[in-house]
């Protein structure tokens, strides 16, 4: 069946249409997106401003209309921690809803990092052995271990790098500022490395989102053109060396970096600190870079449901 699903994240909302079958590879259609920036919409209480509420209520619209000119026989919406964290929540679900005809499933962190990790281990198989799975989004930060589909363990921490860079003051952030984030995330990542370390040692880590490609890609990886099906690594040493790189450059500055957009430039400095961290205190040397994220967790596990 031909399928439509809306991922309203902390800096964008996209829409995927593709066609997708109990036990088949998920084809995908067509793509369509807008950096809306959901979290840049909150007011000082936290909500979500009248103005980003019906923007994103007019996006949604607009994927149904494509979503159903493809041919999509649903349509399915998910909304992660710019929705979830929100004082208005259900204001807003409910303008969405009545502007749209779709009801945004607000996922739990947790449940962020379980489907993540599931597209993880879809897309590396059971030959990876145990998992160990990064993932940085605009809001939060999911880390997930285990050996089935089901991670032992799956955890959600508010250090995602949209989050994190409007607490960066300044354009390049001073030297003290950079220290504070650095100490804030370590102590966040700390605080929870023994409920991942406890599990196993994990036979492949694994990084996934935006951010995470950006990273690789100024690193060395090879670019996005050259498909999905290229290894492409994150190494520690690497990252370290590029943590201090990225501080002292300017949002403009790191657009021109390659593989980084002008929209992800502002992020990558706190994204790459966050990550950075994981990997050091984890005792991670390096990653793999997968290209299923959690949309495609969310499809698989739908289209697990509807197998008989």
């Amino acid at each position: 069946m031909r399928l439509g699903v809306i991922d309203v994240g902390s800096n964008t909302v996209h829409l995927l249409v593709l066609d997708a079958h109990p036990g088949a590879h998920p084809l995908p259609d067509h793509s369509h997106k807008i950096a809306l920036r959901l979290a840049e919409h909150l007011t000082d209480q936290q909500r979500v401003s009248e103005e980003g509420a019906a923007t994103l209520a007019g996006f949604v619209r607009q994927c149904a209309e494509i979503a159903e000119s493809r041919g999509a026989a649903a349509l399915l919406g998910i909304a992660t921690s710019a929705i979830r964290d929100a004082g208005n929540t259900e204001e807003v679900l409910d303008l969405v809803e009545g502007e749209s005809g779709v009801r945004l499933e607000v996922l739990e962190g947790e449940e962020e990092a379980r489907l993540t990790f599931l597209a993880a281990r879809r897309w590396h198989g059971w030959s990876a052995g145990r998992l160990l799975v990064v993932d940085i989004g605009g809001g939060s930060l999911e880390l997930a271990a285990g050996l089935d589909e089901d991670p032992d363990v799956a955890l959600s921490l508010p250090l995602g790098a949209g989050r994190l860079t409007r607490e960066l003051v300044g354009d390049p952030p001073s030297g003290e500022q950079v220290r504070q984030l650095r100490r804030r995330v370590r102590a966040e990542v700390g605080g929870v490395a023994r409920q991942l370390v406890k599990v196993g040692e994990p036979d492949r880590v694994v990084g996934t989102s935006k951010t995470i490609r950006s990273l690789a890609r100024v690193c060395g990886s090879a670019p996005s053109g050259d498909g999905p099906y290229v290894r492409r690594t994150l190494k520690h040493p690497d990252l370290q060396a590029l943590v201090p790189r990225l501080a002292a450059l300017s949002a403009n500055d790191r657009s021109a970096l390659p593989g980084v957009s002008s929209a992800r430039a502002p992020q990558l400095l706190a994204g790459a600190v966050v990550v950075e961290a994981a990997m050091d205190l984890l005792g991670v040397d390096q990653l793999e870079v997968c290209p299923w994220a959690l949309r495609e967790g969310f499809i698989l596990r739908r289209l697990d449901r509807m197998a008989p």
